[in-house]
């Protein structure tokens, strides 16, 4: 019912409350010229006058001494009052109308490019929309979840990412990326291969437990794959090796003082050694992106190619030590 009722509120036409405020605004002038002709009294006098009555203020100080005023201000009071007050009603109306439609999940407005699609919810999802929030990145979220514990800059679609029509209710052809997660396995290749679908050049990156899962989604064309399960094995193993590795991970990806980004190689760089560009570069080279695979470039220093991409390490506010200045 309390959805039925939002979208007949959000019916209300711009040009009904433009209708309103002119009409209001009509009738505080003229009411203000009369009085101030009838009174003898300048038009600012009069204009004092009709807008402490039309607000329903009445300080008392300015009032109609004769006939004429009195039925000047019977006029106002019985015209611009309710009209001032339909306006209000009006605003109030609308701004309770889009926070019920935010908090039932039926507000699809959403930015016109460049944002982030995220498919389905779990904790490692809100703490990447967190991320994105403080990274100044606009999200839209296709999920069946309550809308109150998001954020500002997370659009949500509320909807079984699943299903073909809540994927195009999100308008991925619009986004600049798309992360694809899901309470299984089968839900992430579904929600994957409808994405793809919608959007094939849309660089998609899913998220899976399985690492056969991940192999079929290469398959359909999905690249970009992590198989969750497989990453958390490798990283747990690494730490019984070397038990900082996973702080150091951890550093890598969640620290607010560097940012991790993949940049493409540079047309002067090109045909150069790994291990050149690591002495070269303002920031950390931590490896070369080739053919879509890492090189690290430990026991062995690739040459870089024209398509190839750089994993840098840069700082944003300075490290941790507080001196600011290039990683390296």
């Amino acid at each position: 019912m309390i959805p039925l009722i939002t979208i007949l509120i959000g019916k209300v036409r711009r040009h009904a409350a433009v209708a309103l405020v002119a009409l209001a605004t009509l009738s505080t002038l003229l009411g203000a010229g009369l009085f101030a002709l009838t009174q003898n009294v300048s038009f600012g006098t009069g204009l004092y006058w009709a807008i402490t009555t039309a607000t329903t203020v009445g300080y008392g100080d300015v009032t109609p001494h004769n006939t004429a005023g009195r039925v000047i201000a019977v006029g106002v009071m019985l015209t611009a009052i309710p009209l001032f007050g339909a306006i209000f009603a009006l605003l109030a109306a609308v701004a309770t109308a889009a926070r019920l439609r935010r908090l039932f999940g039926l507000d699809y407005r959403l930015p016109d490019k460049g944002y982030v699609a995220v498919y389905g919810m779990d904790p490692s999802v809100e703490c990447m929309l967190s991320e994105l929030g403080r990274a100044g990145r606009a999200a839209v979220l296709a999920a069946d979840v309550d809308p109150g514990s998001l954020g500002d800059h997370v659009h949500l679609v509320k909807g079984d990412p699943t299903e073909e029509q809540t994927v195009l209710r999100t308008h991925p052809e619009r986004a600049s990326q798309a992360f694809v997660t899901g309470a299984s396995d089968a839900d992430v290749l579904v929600t994957a291969v409808l994405v793809h679908h919608a959007a094939p050049d849309l660089e998609v990156l899913a998220s899976t437990g399985s690492p056969k899962i991940a192999s079929a989604l290469r398959d359909l064309g999905i690249t970009r794959t992590i198989a969750s399960d497989e990453l958390l094995g490798h990283t747990l193993a690494k730490s019984l090796e070397a038990p900082h590795a996973a702080d150091l991970l951890l550093g890598l990806v969640a620290s607010e003082d560097y940012r991790l980004s993949e940049v493409p190689v540079e047309g002067a760089d090109v045909g150069k050694r790994l291990s050149d560009l690591r002495r070269e570069h303002s920031g950390l080279v931590l490896g070369l992106v080739h053919e879509s695979r890492v090189l690290l470039g430990v026991g062995s220093d690739p040459t870089v190619d024209a398509a190839d991409h750089l994993l840098v390490m840069e700082v944003i506010s300075g490290p941790a030590d507080g001196q600011g200045g290039p990683l390296g």
